[in-house]
């Protein structure tokens, strides 16, 4: 359409406003209307759109053989340390199926969805079905729990797969006009539209930031692709905020930074490394601020550094306060370990902090975390009351984990299942902070301890924040 076209266009658009304002509705004003100047002024549509992503979106369908009862594992995190759960029940069999979304990220048949798409329990059948009803076999090459992203591989020869390509989600702006492509509910695969309402949104998840869209999200547009009008990836569909199961026009995707970020890794052969800051973030709220006399409630506070860690050498200081990384602003503490995340380990990132009333700048470099060393793990057992538990030193990176403001301590990282310690309530998580009237300080301290014969047992355990004391008999 010429620029004189959109003007006419425009023109009888402003006019029939006018006539909807001046209140006018009777057989003058219908004679007075005009039909549109051109063909092409009624034409806009998200088709083009449409047709270049909409083939890169799969069905997702998995199906699992469950023989027994799903063990209760600690968090990820300490999942390298897990073996066998002991669990001695019964083996029983049946079938669990669910329905997803997925998104073709390469022309071989790389796949994202999300790792709560593809959950099951036992042996996991995955199927993807294409959108010209062509299905093959997939199979996982990558998921991360934290982050809810998980990667597959279509089993099929050829490379001729459609794939969509990623867009730099940093360059997303509220009020951006996008599409939401899945498969909700099942009906098949379906086409929303709606703007980007907010960004870095923190609230509904406890380590991950989202692109809010009220472009229409259902059960079954998991794992769904989020797209913008260039056709190109934006974010991976992930949740709804609903009282109803339905959408209220409040969806959540993950960036496409983020998840590219773990494509590339997982083409690689690797784990994603989350850039390890040695500082305890704690995100602003009203008294933090009225405490510190911050101008604003948002941005990060640092409750605590550790020593010889990034953010020491760097010149962090507890107080500071976090408001932007590498010039981005940041609402919280999660908005500051995303920003560090995607930024990745091995390169360094600029702080915008306050200080004292004062902004400033720091440059810390990103360093993976300390690993845990088999020294700093051990399974318990014993006459005692945490036989059956896997225990590990409190180190600053399990802490930060854990989001404990403790120096030392043992966690509690799984409980083997009709142990002493489970039956007497142990979970996962729990700091071991004393037995008797002696401080734990590490596994060497509670291993001396427990080698003790008691006629009494007195615990104290620090959990979810709260010092409980457990005394048993010996």
């Amino acid at each position: 359409m010429n620029s004189r076209a959109v003007i006419r266009a425009g023109v009888v658009v402003l006019g029939l406003v006018v006539m909807a304002l001046s209140g006018g509705t009777g057989p003058a004003d219908a004679q007075r209307r005009v039909p549109p100047p051109s063909r092409e002024s009624i034409q806009y549509s998200f088709a083009p759109i449409v047709r270049l992503a909409a083939p890169a979106v799969v069905n997702v369908y998995v199906s699992s053989r469950v023989r027994r009862p799903r063990s209760r594992f600690a968090d990820d995190f300490f999942g390298r340390f897990f073996g066998d759960d002991f669990d001695l029940g019964m083996p029983r069999e049946r079938v669990q199926s669910s329905l997803g979304s997925g998104v073709i990220v390469s022309p071989d048949g790389v796949i994202v969805t999300n790792t709560h798409v593809i959950k099951g329990r036992g042996k996991t059948e995955i199927r993807v079905a294409l959108s010209d009803q062509r299905e093959f076999d997939a199979k996982v090459i990558a998921k991360d729990k934290k982050t809810d992203i998980a990667i597959l591989k279509i089993q099929g020869n050829g490379t001729d797969f459609p794939f969509m390509r990623f867009a730099n989600s940093d360059s997303l702006q509220v009020g951006d006009l996008v599409l939401a492509i899945g498969n909700p509910f099942g009906v098949g695969q379906t086409v929303t539209s709606g703007i980007v309402s907010a960004l870095a949104r923190s609230q509904i998840a406890s380590n991950a930031v989202f692109i809010q869209t009220d472009a229409a999200i259902n059960p079954g547009n998991s794992g769904g692709a989020l797209v913008d009008v260039k056709g190109r990836l934006v974010g991976i569909n992930t949740a709804i905020f609903s009282r109803s199961g339905g959408s209220n026009g409040i969806g959540f995707a993950i960036p496409s930074n983020l998840v590219k970020l773990h494509v590339d890794s997982a083409l690689d052969g690797r784990k994603v490394e989350r850039p390890w800051l040695g500082a305890r973030l704690q995100s602003m709220d009203r008294n933090l601020a009225a405490a510190l006399g911050a101008s604003r409630i948002s941005g990060a506070v640092v409750m605590r550094v550790y020593d010889d860690s990034p953010a020491e050498l760097a010149g962090l200081q507890p107080g500071d306060i976090v408001i932007k990384v590498d010039g981005f602003d940041v609402a919280d503490a999660r908005g500051v370990n995303y920003r560090l995340t995607t930024r990745g380990v091995g390169k360094r990132a600029k702080l915008r902090i306050v200080r004292d009333g004062r902004e400033s700048e720091l440059r810390v470099r990103l360093a993976a975390a300390p690993k845990l060393k088999k020294s700093d793990v051990r399974d318990l057992s014993g006459k005692h009351p945490l036989d059956g538990a896997r225990v590990a030193n409190l180190l600053p990176t399990v802490a930060e984990e854990l989001e404990l403001d403790l120096s030392d301590g043992v966690v509690v990282i799984s409980v083997r299942r009709r142990s002493i310690a489970s039956r007497l309530g142990f979970r996962a998580g729990d700091v071991i902070t004393k037995v008797g009237r002696r401080r734990i300080r590490d596994l060497a301290d509670l291993v001396s301890k427990l080698r003790e014969r008691r006629r009494v047992w007195t615990m104290n355990v620090n959990r979810d924040g709260r010092n409980l004391e457990l005394r048993v008999p010996g």
